[in-house]
C-alpha cells in the first residue's frame, strides 16, 4: 500500500522504531545539521526536530528519512529486513509498468497560498547545514518540476537549491549533464524565462524517482507511480503552468530568466569533502509558495555516508543491472556500494568467456547513472557485490596488481571529487579504472585456488550435519 504522504511514511517509521522525535529546542544554525550528521554516523533514528529556534511551533524539520536499506524496504511496502539485492530487483519488477498521474482540484500543499509580494522564504527553518557553506540551503531533499522547451515532457529531478533572499534562490544544475540543464539551454538560447516548481516534503517514493537515473523523455511521476502502485495525485500550480505532488509540505513556484547569474555555494558535498567551489549559476525568483499548516521541511545533511543522498545507490545499481542484461551480459547482481559515496559500483558476473570484464566495463560506463563512476570493480557470481568483506577479499586474492587493473585517462569526472588537481577540475577530465577480480579462463582445473569457506571447502553432508550440531546447542 502506497503511503499518501509524508507524514504517514513518518508514522510507519516510528513504528518500526526509525525515528526519534527532538522536543527540545534546536537551532536552525549548524545545530540541526550537527544532529542529523551524527545520526548518519552512527545509523541512529531519524531525528525529526518538533522546535525549531525563532520559528514557530509546528514548524518541523526531519532529515534522513530513507539513509539506510530498511527505510527504503518500509518506503516500497516491504519488510524491513529485505535484502537489497532483491529491493533492486523489485524496484525494476516495478518500474516495467507505468502508472500515469490523476490531476485533482486541491490538496493539503494548498492550506496556506502566498503570491507575489507575500512570499517570504524565511518564513520556513531553513536550516544553515554546514560550517562554510555558501548559505542556508532549503532544497536538499526534495523534487523539483520542470516543462520542455517544445512542453512534450515533464522532468523531476532533484538540483541544490540556496536560499539567496526571501524570494530568490540559486540551482546547482551541471550543465547540460543533467535532464533540467539540457531544457534550460533550450530555454535561455531562445531567450526565453523557464518556469519551475520545487516540492518538499513528500512520499519518500516521489523523491528517491526524481534523484534516479530514468532516460531523457521518461516520465519520472510516471515510474513513481509504478512503484507505488497507484497514482501520484497532482495540482497545479498557483502562477506558473506546472503540476506538483497535492500532498507536499511546501510548494515553490518560480522562474529562472535566460543568462542570468548569482553566485552559489560552496555546499559540504556528497562526497563527504567541502570540494566545490564558488560559481555564478542560474537563478528562481519566486513567484509564489504554497504550504500545509505545521509544514514539515525535509533536509540532507551531505558529506560522509551514508545520507538518504548515498542510498539512491539502490535504484542507481538496479538501472546497471538491467543495462547489462539488456546487452547479453550473464550479470547476476550489481552494487554501487552507500559507504564509497556513488563512486563505486561492484558487478558480479558468471565468468563465462575471455575479455567478458572488457564488456561489463564498456556497458557500465556507457549508462547514465555510472558514465563518470571512477572505479568498478568485476567479481565472479560466487561473490555477494552487497557484501563488503567478500568483495574486499576478492579484491586483494583474485585481482592481479597489474595484469587485473585496467586505467582509462582523461575521461569526463565528475569536478568535486577530491583527488582531481585544479586543471583537472576545472576541465572535468580525470579517469577511470577497473579491477577484475576474476581467475583467468585458460588456467587448468587444478590451477583455479579452491576457496577455503565454510560454503566450498566441506562436503554438503558435513555441513548439514555441523549446522544441525549449531542449532541443537542453540547457534
Amino acid at each position: 500500500m502506497a503511503f499518501k504522504d509524508l507524514r504517514e511514511f513518518i508514522a510507519r517509521l516510528e513504528t518500526a522504531g526509525e525515528v526519534q522525535r527532538i522536543e527540545e529546542e534546536v537551532d536552525w544554525d549548524l545545530e540541526a545539521g550537527a544532529m542529523l550528521r551524527r545520526s548518519y554516523e552512527e545509523n541512529l533514528p531519524v531525528p525529526f526536530f518538533q522546535k525549531v529556534k525563532d520559528y514557530p511551533d509546528g514548524y518541523r524539520l526531519i532529515g534522513g528519512a530513507v539513509s539506510n536499506y530498511r527505510r527504503i524496504a518500509i518506503a516500497l511496502g516491504m519488510p524491513p529486513k529485505t535484502h537489497p539485492k532483491e529491493l533492486q530487483e523489485e524496484y525494476l519488477r516495478r518500474k516495467q509498468h507505468p502508472v500515469k498521474p490523476t490531476l485533482v482540484n486541491d490538496g493539503p500543499c494548498k492550506e496556506n497560498v502566498r503570491i507575489g509580494d507575500e512570499v517570504d522564504l524565511l518564513k520556513f527553518p531553513v536550516p544553515m547545514i554546514h560550517e562554510g557553506d555558501g548559505g542556508r540551503y532549503i532544497g536538499t531533499w526534495h523534487l523539483t518540476v520542470s516543462r520542455a522547451l517544445d512542453k512534450k515532457w515533464v522532468n523531476w529531478g532533484m538540483y541544490r537549491h540556496q536560499l539567496h533572499d526571501k524570494s530568490t534562490l540559486g540551482i546547482l544544475q551541471a550543465g547540460t549533464a543533467q535532464h533540467l540543464g539540457l531544457m534550460y539551454q533550450a530555454y535561455e538560447d531562445a531567450n526565453k524565462t523557464m518556469d519551475v516548481a520545487i516540492a518538499i516534503g513528500v512520499d519518500p517514493i516521489l523523491t528517491l524517482c526524481a534523484a534516479s537515473p530514468v532516460p531523457y523523455g521518461v516520465s519520472e511521476v510516471e515510474v513513481a507511480g509504478a512503484m507505488r502502485g497507484e497514482p501520484v495525485a497532482l495540482v497545479k500550480c498557483e502562477t506558473v503552468n506546472l503540476a506538483v505532488p497535492a500532498a507536499a509540505e511546501i510548494v515553490i513556484e518560480g522562474e529562472i530568466r535566460p543568462h542570468e547569474r548569482m553566485d552559489e555555494g560552496p555546499f559540504g558535498e556528497y562526497t563527504g569533502y567541502m570540494a566545490g567551489a564558488v560559481e555564478p549559476r542560474p537563478v528562481i525568483h519566486v513567484k509564489a509558495v504554497t504550504y500545509r499548516n505545521d509544514p514539515i521541511l525535509t533536509f540532507c545533511c551531505q558529506g560522509t555516508p551514508v545520507t538518504e543522498s548515498a542510498m539512491l545507490a539502490i535504484t542507481g545499481g538496479a538501472g546497471i543491472l538491467e543495462a547489462l542484461r539488456t546487452r547479453g551480459i550473464p550479470v547476476t547482481a550489481v552494487c554501487i556500494p552507500p559507504e564509497a559515496s556513488n563512486s563505486l559500483t561492484v558487478v558480479a558476473v558468471r565468468n563465462l568467456y575471455p575479455g567478458i570484464a572488457d564488456d561489463v566495463a564498456h556497458v557500465v560506463w556507457s549508462t547514465k547513472r555510472a558514465s563518470l563512476t571512477p572505479y568498478l570493480v568485476i567479481v565472479e557470481d560466487d561473490v555477494d557485490p552487497f557484501d563488503t568483506a567478500e568483495v574486499l577479499h576478492a579484491l586483494v586474492m583474485k585481482c592481479h596488481p597489474y595484469k587485473g587493473i585496467v586505467r582509462l585517462e582523461r575521461t569526463p569526472t565528475v569536478p568535486l571529487l577530491p583527488f582531481l588537481d585544479p586543471q583537472e577540475r576545472k576541465q572535468a577530465l580525470g579517469g577511470k579504472v577497473y579491477f577484475n577480480c576474476m581467475w583467468p579462463l585458460d588456467w587448468k582445473p587444478s590451477e583455479v585456488p579452491r576457496r577455503a569457506s565454510f560454503d566450498k571447502i566441506y562436503p554438503a553432508e558435513i555441513q548439514r550435519k555441523a549446522l544441525a550440531k549449531w542449532r541443537k546447542y542453540g547457534y
